[in-house]
């Protein structure tokens, strides 16, 4: 590579040549022209391909199509390369500003006719609005200049080049630049032009940037105009027919701000437009103004005067087929499935989004964290040696970017506050960027999290910091430390509103312990909430070689380095199907809380500023989850922040079945991101009757009549051989066997995280691998014993691993009282057991035959999985699946599809019945939860992928005294203790009949 080109991908210089300044991306009339399309397309492996192929004649007949935008390597089914994830990674070596000469570079080339009518525009813009990661762009085979920073928009002046008729644009991309080193965001590296070009007409007296800074102050709103146009532009008119505004400026002097006496606010819940233009006699701005002011007062953050919760998720822009190429009506879908599930505020991670996102923000409305296109995370691997944040070398980069950010999106009623970047360390950088947006923007604050000790930022932030953590940061008068901080300090950062601009790490099955975070938020009004990372997943559909589809991660597409399946670590799945997190999530942060007492309850608005005129409230009644009665309930309107009371309905309670009421808080009518009658929030009680003096369940009765035997009897439905059970209701069936392990989940396979959990788990080492170590996925059997007695069977065994002295005594008794079949499974560990068990249950095998077991009906906790941390969205019904549908698939597989507090258990053949269960509760009142599968926890635990699984021939139900919780250690805290099974004993007592 030539020094000059190697000069080039080296330079830490945000552009070259006629690059203009930053400005407001906005809805004009004035003429452009999509360039869009197909592309002429040609890859090299190294950077150092020669320039003529920008000369006007050159031929390119020969090269490849490729659509703009894209990503080359999400093309042509690996002919231009393949994606690359890393999260702290870099995927080159890190030896800044360099990159190696091995730079795989797109050439593109494409032909447009200017139109004729544009010979009177004084300027002709070229907008690139992404380019990953550095381009340069030739016109006409005249060199225009070149810019980096993948995630915003650059325009470059093509006036001197362009000409009537035929006009040739050719563009240079390198994959890696000096600015890959700043953009190393937990995503994939997906080079190219994957967002919109489009060339601009700017006509003479036409308006170059307009800001309309909007304020609110009890009904009263106000304009604060800043127009940039030429004297001769002038006058300039601003128009918004709604409020009846018809301002004219004659000249610049005379742009002042404009009182409103009349208006109605802009929130998240009430995202209220106003439309608006800006025009002169040769250009009109279209915008949407939103009345609303941010302001911080001592610890509290407010919009209009109110304090703002933030119920928000970390999103980047992602999809499995076309990367972060947009697509307006997917975009749209995303934000409405983020409101139906009570989801408030959007963190741009970690870098500004398409801007027609951000219109939809304001419309839907979100309260917008806007991120700037800034990480540094590798630097971490060399203590942030070099770091840019903290060299002078980067420091116009770095303003650039952070400029570049403010000024497209300044005008977003939806954007709060602006964040500098992520994980980049700190540095003097970085205070020079927060410098610039509060001189440039007063009213929005700045965020910067890795700013620990609040040098320079506007809110104190923290990722995955724990609940007694937490709890200390928003507790009024705590010296608990804080981190990085000297005490001075930590005092300073408590005077702050405080968020989580990160928690909740929701990969795989997980996380765990929503709700401990949200009650920290009602009882310390310094704490506001924070964002859920992240929104979906990041896989990539692809095919393995015999074609069966799969969303793929890390590795595989054969990276040098890659931090495999972190990446898929969203609530939603990679297909749009949103995960039981995003079901717990809601729940948990519902906008509507109900309180019961006696014959009545209370509805309080939990809301920042809507009352509850826009929803009505549903009741019903179920007996042993049978609906017996429903109807509406007369609530009057509660106002944000308040509380009513109102009589709960009569409700006919059953003697001999368990009643419950359940309430539900639905929309009255449409809105434009889901239908009428869409539920917002729910509350169950129970209702039923209760007789605290009776036994729970029957009582099993006590034997002394054991004999020696062989075991092989039939007892009513069951039939047994030397021991074991071989049949029931003439259906193959082996079980129960005793099982300790469960598919790790991700967060369970983690070493980091912070460890509150196990007696025996270290930072380091993971759950799953003590789990392995101590043999809970290989345990082996011996009988002890076989036993009988009249219609009755017991054996004990001793259960252990290999290598390890370690045990745990099973006994099974199966009984025949009046017909009916009862098992009851005393589980109890020797001494000496230190880590947590994932699980204590037992599991019964039951081939397929002739008729498959492929379904279940159960009255329990339902209808998604539930785990002992992450139960908010469960309520108690009675529900069916099929056995595929009970499982998630997430991208690596892993434990799911338990089902809580069960009661009774059906399960079926197609439409048939093949086995009745009800559970019994033990002596403590705890019930169990049960799972079926095709697969067994050890085969699932061996599959990277779906498709790995192998073929089955039998289900597999597995009846769980107790789960280990979830917890959120892929990258945060691990099980919280109460949630934490550890070994102890526990009763399973299972009532098995055939069907009727």
């Amino acid at each position: 590579m030539s020094s000059e080109l190697s000069a080039l991908v080296s330079d830490t210089a945000p552009g070259r040549g006629a690059l203009r300044p930053a400005r407001s991306w906005l809805h004009s009339d004035a003429p452009s022209l999509s360039l869009n399309g197909s592309w002429r397309f040609r890859l090299s492996p190294t950077a150092s391909a020669t320039e003529d192929f920008a000369a006007d004649e050159y031929d390119d007949q020969g090269w490849d199509s490729i659509p703009v935008p894209s990503h080359w390597v999400l093309q042509g089914d690996g002919a231009y390369g393949r994606p690359i994830y890393t999260n702290v990674q870099f995927p080159f070596p890190i030896d800044p500003p360099h990159v190696p000469d091995e730079n795989p570079t797109g050439d593109y080339r494409r032909h447009f006719a200017l139109p004729a009518d544009w010979s009177d525009a004084e300027r002709v813009v070229l907008r690139f609005d992404g380019v990953e990661s550095l381009f340069r762009v030739w016109v006409n085979g005249v060199a225009i200049g070149s810019a980096s920073g993948s995630r915003l928009a650059h325009e470059f002046d093509v006036t001197a080049v362009v000409r009537p008729g035929d006009n040739v644009v050719a563009v240079r991309v390198h994959q890696w630049s000096a600015a890959s080193y700043v953009e190393d965001q937990d995503q994939w590296w997906l080079p190219g032009i994957f967002r919109d070009v489009t060339l601009l007409a700017r006509p003479a007296g036409g308006i170059e940037d307009v800001w309309l800074r909007t304020g609110f102050d009890n009904g009263r709103g106000h304009i604060d105009p800043e127009v940039v146009a030429d004297t001769s532009a002038f006058p300039v008119t601003l128009r918004v027919p709604q409020l009846g505004i018809e301002q004219v400026w004659a000249t610049p002097a005379d742009v002042a701000p404009v009182e409103v006496a009349d208006v109605e606010p802009w929130s998240a819940e009430q995202p209220r437009l106003y439309e608006a233009t800006v025009s002169t006699a040769s250009e009109s701005i279209a915008l949407r103004l939103g009345f609303r002011t941010v302001e911080i007062r001592r610890d509290r953050f407010l919009v209009n005067g109110k304090r703002v919760v933030f119920h928000g998720v970390n999103r980047h822009e992602t999809h499995p087929e076309r990367g972060r190429v947009f697509d307006e009506e997917h975009a749209r879908e995303d934000l409405a499935l983020m409101k139906r599930f009570n989801v408030n505020a959007i963190r741009t991670s970690h870098y500004p989004p398409h801007p027609r996102l951000l219109d939809l923000a304001d419309e839907l409305g979100f309260w917008v964290v806007l991120e700037c296109d800034l990480e540094t995370h590798g630097f971490g691997k060399v203590d942030w040696a070099g770091n840019p944040s903290d060299d002078p070398i980067w420091r116009p980069a770095l303003l650039d970017r952070i400029q570049r950010t403010v000024e497209r999106d300044k005008n977003h009623p939806s954007i709060v506050i602006w964040s500098l970047g992520n994980e980049a360390g700190t540095g003097s950088n970085l205070a020079a960027m927060s410098a610039w947006v509060h001189a440039r923007d007063a009213e929005r604050p700045v965020h910067y999290e890795g700013d620990h000790a609040g040098e320079y930022t506007d809110v104190y932030s923290r990722m995955y910091s724990t609940v007694p953590e937490t709890e200390q940061i928003g507790t009024d008068g705590s010296r608990a430390p804080l981190l990085n901080c000297t005490p001075a300090q930590g005092a300073r950062q408590r005077t702050k509103p405080f968020l989580l601009c990160e928690y909740a790490h929701a990969m795989g099955n997980g996380p765990g312990g929503f709700d401990q975070y949200e009650a920290l938020v009602h009882r310390h009004p310094r704490l506001h909430g924070g964002f859920v990372w992240e929104w979906r997943d990041h896989g990539i559909l692809t095919t393995t070689p015999d074609g069966t589809p799969y969303y793929a991660y890390g590795g595989d597409f054969g990276e040098v380095v890659h931090d495999g399946n972190f990446v898929m670590d969203g609530m939603l799945l990679s297909n749009d199907v949103p995960t039981p997190s995003l079901y717990e999530f809601k729940a948990v942060v519902q906008p509507v809380a109900f309180t019961f007492e006696a014959d009545k309850f209370a509805v309080t608005n939990l809301r920042h500023s809507a009352d509850t005129s826009d929803l009505r409230f549903r009741w019903r009644v179920e007996h042993d989850g049978t609906l017996v009665e429903s109807g509406d309930l007369d609530v009057s309107v509660v106002a944000a922040g308040e509380s009513e009371w109102a009589p709960l309905p009569p409700i006919a309670v059953s003697p001999d079945a368990e009643t419950w009421l359940t309430i539900d808080a639905v929309l009255a009518s449409p809105t434009p991101w889901a239908p009428e009658g869409h539920v917002i929030a729910t509350a169950q009680l129970d209702r039923s009757v209760r007789r605290p003096a009776a036994p729970v369940g029957r009582a099993a009765r006590p034997r002394s009549d054991w004999r020696p035997g062989d075991g092989t009897l039939t007892l009513g439905i069951a039939e047994f051989v030397d021991g074991s059970l071989a049949r029931l209701a003439d259906r193959a069936v082996s079980g129960p066997r005793l099982e300790l392990f469960r598919a790790p989940t991700d967060n369970d396979e983690s070493p980091a995280g912070t460890v509150v959990g196990s007696d025996d788990s270290t930072d380091g080492v993971s759950s799953a691998d003590l789990w392995r170590r101590e043999g809970l996925d290989r345990l082996t059997t011996r009988r002890l014993s076989v036993e009988r007695a009249e219609d009755a069977l017991r054996t004990v065994d001793k259960v252990s691993a290999a290598n390890s002295a370690l045990s745990v005594m099973v006994e099974s008794v199966w009984t025949l009282e009046d017909g009916e079949l009862e098992l009851r499974v005393e589980i109890e560990p020797s001494r000496g057991w230190r880590t947590v068990w994932p699980r204590i249950g037992v599991r019964f095998e039951l081939p397929d035959g002739t008729a498959p077991v492929d379904g279940v009906e159960w009255f329990g906790l339902g209808p998604l999985e539930s785990y002992a941390d992450s139960v908010r969205a469960a309520y108690t019904g009675r529900f069916s699946s099929t056995i595929r549908d009970l499982s998630v698939d997430y991208a690596r597989p892993q434990e799911t599809g338990h089902r809580s507090q069960l009661r009774q258990l059906t399960l079926k053949s197609g439409n048939l019945e093949a086995l009745r269960i009800v559970a019994v509760p033990d002596a403590q009142g705890r019930r169990p939860g049960f799972t079926l599968s095709r697969h067994t926890p050890q085969q699932i635990a061996r599959a990277e992928h779906p498709f790995e699984l192998p073929d089955s021939t039998t289900s597999h139900l597995i009846i769980d005294a107790a789960q280990h919780g979830l917890g959120s250690r892929s990258c945060g805290p691990d099980v919280w203790p109460e949630f934490a099974l550890r070994p102890e004993a526990r009763t399973i007592r299972l009532r098995i009949t055939a069907p009727r």
